[in-house]
């Protein structure tokens, strides 16, 4: 006879995978540059511990990733980048004098890049050829947690990958440090590897002919857009703050819609200031025609909450309902989906703005 299954064993195997690794506490951040001020920065560990409680109060028990092999990392980023990160916080301690983290003082200017600028062989030039800003700070476990991060944003896109496209399937990555402002080669805006975007590849791997990543932080998910922004077999859509007055400030317009083969398979939506719940989704409806125009057998979702009206470096203001309301209409979409953690820095909040989003992918 059939064995019958319980409610709670219905529960759990109709539930959202999470995926989750303490390794990503490890890397704890302290420069912060705002407007000339050296401040605390706001990617700080209890982010993730936040995200956890608000998994938890769901009755969802985290997952932790299997290891993620170098080989994985470079089918979005570059060997020499790779290398660098691993190396950069032994080399910048090894410097008489050295703080305690690796800072950049000194990018290449698109004028020393036309001219063939290289990353050189000490470890300050290395730092500032491979980082885009002074907002990604590399200390002794910086590699590790981002490692870990990224472990978790595989693991959720294996969870769904294969056959997916009917099986409604949706699995949640609880990466930390975010990822989705790290190009192929460079690190920015807290983020070190990219995530989202190693998630799409890897579906892409696994046999989907068109993947979509949806991108709802108040950043422009511009590490993203760089990593496809010339072919055709990824949609990139972003929502987000008006990069006029907003980082990261050089991209993220609607005039930017790819180049080659990916030319019309970008598609940025920046929102003015104070954009609240309404415009918000009317934004997120404009972005699911898009999706649905474009036809993928699965997407990448990189979930911000940095776009809540209770942020503290807030430039939208969506309340815990339009976030939950905008999980409906990105469910209801209906393709299986990798839900990759990007930004969202007010820890208070963080619980219920993650309890208030999965549910609709359960």
């Amino acid at each position: 006879m059939p064995s019958v299954q319980t409610h709670d064993e219905r529960r759990k195997n109709d539930a959202v995978k999470v995926f989750y690794d303490e390794a990503q506490l490890r890397h704890t951040p302290q420069f912060f540059l705002q407007r000339g001020v050296v401040r605390p920065n706001f990617e700080v560990p209890t982010r993730a511990t936040a995200l956890l409680e608000g998994v938890r109060s769901l009755g969802l028990e985290p997952e932790s990733p299997p290891g993620v092999p170098d080989v994985a990392l470079g089918t979005v980023h570059t060997h020499a980048y790779l290398a660098f990160l691993q190396r950069a916080a032994a080399e910048w301690a090894a410097l008489p004098g050295a703080g305690p983290e690796a800072v950049p003082n000194l990018h290449p200017s698109p004028e020393m890049l036309a001219q063939g600028a290289q990353p050189g062989a000490t470890i300050l030039g290395q730092l500032g050829y491979y980082t885009a800003d002074t907002a990604c700070p590399i200390g002794p476990h910086t590699w590790q947690s981002a490692r870990a991060a990224a472990a978790c944003a595989l693991a959720a896109a294996e969870a769904i990958a294969g056959g997916a496209a009917a099986s409604g399937r949706h699995a949640y990555a609880l990466c930390r440090p975010p990822g989705h402002h790290a190009y192929p080669a460079r690190a920015g805006g807290h983020c070190y590897l990219n995530n989202a975007a190693l998630a799409a590849q890897r579906l892409r791997d696994r046999g989907a002919a068109r993947v979509a990543v949806l991108d709802i932080d108040s950043h422009h998910g511009n590490g993203t857009q760089g990593a496809f922004y010339d072919r055709g077999d990824v949609l990139t859509v972003s929502l987000h703050g008006d990069p006029a007055g907003y980082y990261p400030w050089y991209v993220g317009t609607a005039s930017e819609r790819g180049i080659g083969p990916g030319e019309g398979r970008n598609l940025n939506l920046p929102l003015p200031r104070g954009t609240a719940d309404a415009a918000w989704l009317e934004a997120l409806r404009t972005a699911l025609d898009a999706l649905t125009r474009f036809g993928p057998e699965a997407l990448v979702l990189s979930l911000g909450f940095d776009a809540s009206e209770h942020e503290p470096l807030g430039f939208l203001a969506v309340t815990n309902e339009g976030f939950s309301r905008a999980a409906e209409a990105i469910a209801a979409f209906g393709r299986p989906t990798a839900i990759i953690q990007e930004g969202g820095y007010n820890v208070d909040a963080l619980p219920g703005l993650v309890a208030g989003v999965l549910p609709a992918f359960l």
